[in-house]
Order: structure tokens, then C-alpha cells, then sequence
């Protein structure tokens, strides 16, 4: 009888031990945080070598949000990717996943729409993109709080300049920072953060890939050092 309570007693206490250590593990997925990075080649890591230093990935190894250990990481960004392609492609996915933390990039191929052939006019181009996010970040917070979620964390990035584009022609400067000024609006009434990206990046031509010698021409991506830095802005829009 003895032997038996005993045996009882140590089957007990490893079974604490295993839920404990259980409730600390990568496997255990059951209250992790869900983190989801969303929009353009920007979020997916290009310019990082590897693509696996891009900013979305730092943050979840720094355990940003959560632990990385009780974090369930997923990146839906796509390179190419305007405001148009999020909302109609990406937010739809969004509910399968079920997050708690969304970041985003996305606004610099809808920048790009201005210098197609036929050009699409400036502030068409504006005005497009900020109707867009205003569904994105809206739809983002309408689909998580519907999920049980309580106090969604939805970070979007807003555009840095590119000084190669605006020291052939400056407006491109003043209409960034226009489109800036509207992001801001847009994600205050949606209950999102920004990420200023614009201000961290200003002046630093150390960070884009575009100042490497032999990079492809207006390569507009990070490097490794911008996506750390891009890191940190989002971390420090997470703070706020």
C-alpha cells in the first residue's frame, strides 16, 4: 500500500512538471499569441539576407509581442503587393488565422502606379490608397474583435521617402508625406498604430539597398540594416 501511494504521489508530480513545462513550450499552442505579418515585399523580408533578418521575422525572434516560445508567427506578405491586393486578397485570410498582433507594410507599389505608362494621377493614387486602408485597418479590427479578441495590436507602417525619386523630382517628397498625414487619420479612426517609417529612415541612405554598388536600378528594398531599423519603429509603435 505504501509502495502505491508512492508511486501515485511521483506520477502526480511529474504530471505538474510536464503541464508546467508544457505551458513554456514552442508546441504548446493553445494560449500562444498569434502574430500575423501582412502587405508587400517589405514585410516579407526582401532585402534581407536571408530573407529571415526581414523586419516581421525579427520581431517575432525578439519576442516583441510575446515570448517567442508561446508565439505562432505567420507571414502572409507577398512582394509586388499594393492596397488593393491586401484588401482584396489578404484580408479575406485573415480569419483563418485568428491573430492577435497584425503589422503591416504595404503603400510603396501603389506610389509606383504614378510612374506607370499611362501614369495614374497623383492624388488619384492618394485617394485610392487611403479608401483602401481605411477598409483594411477597419475590416482588420471589425474581423479580431469578432474573434474574442479584446485589445487587437494593429501596426501599419507608413512610406519613407526615396531620395533617388525625390532629388529628380521633389513633389514626390511632398506627396509621401501628404499620404503619410492621411495614413495617420485613417488608422486612428480604425484603432490601429503607425509605425514611422518616414521619419526613422529620413536623410539615412545607408539603409536602402539602391546606394549598394551593383544593385539593380531604384531597388527600393531595405537592407539589412533597414530592416533592423524597421524593427524598432514597430517595436516602439507597439510601446506606445
Amino acid at each position: 500500500m505504501l509502495m502505491d501511494r508512492m508511486r501515485r504521489a511521483s506520477m502526480a508530480i511529474l504530471l505538474v512538471a510536464a503541464s508546467t513545462a508544457l505551458a513554456g513550450s514552442p508546441w504548446s499552442l493553445r494560449d500562444n499569441v498569434t502574430y500575423l505579418s501582412m502587405g508587400d515585399s517589405f514585410a516579407a523580408g526582401k532585402g534581407a539576407f536571408p530573407v529571415t533578418q526581414g523586419y516581421a521575422y525579427l520581431l517575432y525572434q525578439g519576442s516583441v509581442f510575446a515570448p517567442i516560445t508561446n508565439t505562432t508567427f505567420a507571414n502572409a506578405a507577398v512582394g509586388g503587393t499594393d492596397s488593393f491586393d491586401v484588401l482584396n486578397y489578404q484580408l479575406p485570410q485573415v480569419a483563418k488565422f485568428k491573430p492577435q498582433v497584425v503589422t503591416m507594410s504595404v503603400g510603396g507599389n501603389d506610389l509606383q502606379r504614378i510612374f506607370a505608362q499611362p501614369p495614374t494621377p497623383p492624388q488619384q493614387v492618394v485617394t485610392d490608397f487611403l479608401n483602401n486602408m481605411g477598409q483594411i485597418l477597419c475590416g482588420l479590427r471589425a474581423t479580431m474583435l469578432s474573434q474574442g479578441v479584446a485589445n487587437p495590436l494593429i501596426i501599419v507602417g507608413n512610406q519613407p521617402d526615396y531620395p533617388w525619386l525625390t532629388a529628380q523630382n521633389p513633389q514626390v517628397r511632398q506627396l509621401i508625406i501628404g499620404l503619410n498625414q492621411g495614413l495617420a487619420q485613417v488608422a486612428q479612426s480604425c484603432g490601429a498604430r503607425v509605425a514611422d517609417v518616414f521619419t526613422a529612415f529620413d536623410g539615412r541612405e545607408e539603409l536602402y539597398l539602391y546606394y549598394r554598388p551593383g544593385a539593380s536600378p531604384n531597388e527600393p528594398h531595405p537592407t539589412n540594416a533597414g530592416h533592423r531599423v524597421l524593427a524598432k519603429v514597430y517595436e516602439d509603435a507597439a510601446s506606445q
